[in-house]
């Protein structure tokens, strides 16, 4: 551990706290956090449940702030790529969805798709009309979306 702590590099380290937003752990003459979202690929409810105090793991060094001396820290991006692959435990939130329901679409790709082009001679208040136009056909579908999910 007397190795010097480099940004990208996987390194040994002992949980010294548990916290309930992360895991403070020891890199020899430093200290760094492992916040909650970085123990596991799964969702962890309890971090508990995953590491425990004077626990040796393997964390990967995300970033090192020089003002402040924190050191941000991942489990998750020190496992090895096969363990990276997402577990069938995970929950699933499409199950919830209604069997009979239609696929929803992105709705980025819905509000940037191309708008109709109005020829360079149509005046404003064409593109005026246009322009309202569709705007009332994006609202009326957020608001069917905002409907469907209400229920």
């Amino acid at each position: 551990m007397s190795e010097k702590l480099e940004v990208g590099s996987i390194v040994e380290g002992k949980v010294v706290r548990v916290k309930p937003f992360g895991a403070i752990v020891s890199l020899g003459t430093a200290q760094g956090l492992v916040h909650i979202s970085q123990i596991a690929n799964s969702f962890v409810q309890d971090i508990n449940d995953h590491i425990k105090v004077d626990d040796i793991i393997k964390v990967k060094i995300l970033s090192i702030d020089e003002q402040t001396n924190k050191i941000a820290l991942s489990i998750r991006e020190a496992l090895p790529k096969e363990e990276c692959q997402p577990k069938s435990d995970k929950p699933s939130f499409g199950k919830f969805r209604k069997q009979n329901s239609e696929p929803r679409s992105n709705p980025a790709e819905e509000y940037f798709r191309p708008q109709s082009t109005v020829s360079p001679s149509s005046d404003f208040e064409e593109k005026m009309k246009e322009w309202m136009k569709q705007s009332n056909e994006r609202q009326t579908s957020l608001n069917k979306r905002a409907n469907k999910r209400s229920y």
